[in-house]
């Protein structure tokens, strides 16, 4: 886990530090912060919708202690639909700039470093494209929480616990996507390589989804972990 959240913090600082990886970053925020504030409106929406399906009803001194459990289980679950929704379209969206970005920090760490020659609209096709097996896999894990959310309290928290779970499993398998794509994986390497190195992953995209709850700092973390994944990645195979 240490490694992993180390990858993650190494990938921020020399996207900030690196002048030629900080100057890929001006190109991608405006798209990013966009998409950010459209995101933010359907994150306050959602919460409001699901506290007020879940609000328990009475006078007794408790039902005020399950209000506020209730709203804070309805933020959470608000959040982390936020957060993955937000990651899966900047990917797709800011592919390209994204492959420049992994194609400079290759070059610091002494590789090749070429771009990927394909067109934009490619790009983008390819990366929405890469994201619908991770996809399914989370509204398997979906289905499950929502069929929990009918039980009170303890299935909203249970189910609270499976989509952060689902949330985290699905961020890396986007954060992962760029210098997965360079490498030439597909979906099965992608897994093997996630299985692989389990703890490694859990602490990158726990962190992930941590920082993606700040404001601004959450502009960061896609470019950040495409930046710490090329350098990783390096020294790792996938194994199916």
């Amino acid at each position: 886990m240490v490694k992993g959240v180390g990858a993650l913090l190494g990938g921020l600082r020399e996207l900030l530090f690196k002048p030629e990886l900080r100057a890929v970053l001006w190109r991608m925020l405006g798209l990013l912060f966009v998409l950010m504030l459209l995101l933010v409106g359907g994150v306050f929406g959602l919460t409001d919708y699901l506290a007020s399906l879940w609000l328990p009803e009475g006078d007794a001194w408790y039902w005020q202690l399950l209000g506020y459990l209730v709203w804070i289980i309805a933020t959470l679950l608000a959040a982390f639909t936020g957060i993955v929704t937000f990651t899966a379209v900047a990917s797709a969206a800011a592919a390209p700039w994204l492959d420049v970005l992994a194609a400079r920090t290759e070059k610091l760490h002494g590789q090749a470093g070429q771009e990927s020659g394909k067109s934009w609209a490619l790009q983008i096709v390819e990366a929405l494209g890469n994201s619908v097996r991770p996809l399914l896999g989370l509204l398997a894990f979906g289905a499950v929480a929502l069929l929990l959310l009918i039980v009170p309290v303890i299935g909203q928290v249970a189910a609270t616990l499976i989509w952060g779970y689902a949330g985290i499993r699905f961020l890396n398998y986007e954060l992962m996507d760029t210098p997965a794509s360079r490498r030439g994986w597909a979906f099965a390497e992608r897994k093997g390589a996630i299985r692989s190195r389990q703890f490694f992953w859990l602490g990158f995209g726990g962190l992930a989804m941590a920082l993606m709850l700040v404001p601004l700092l959450n502009l960061l973390v896609l470019p950040a972990a495409v930046v710490g994944l090329t350098k990783s990645l390096q020294t790792s195979e996938p194994q199916t």
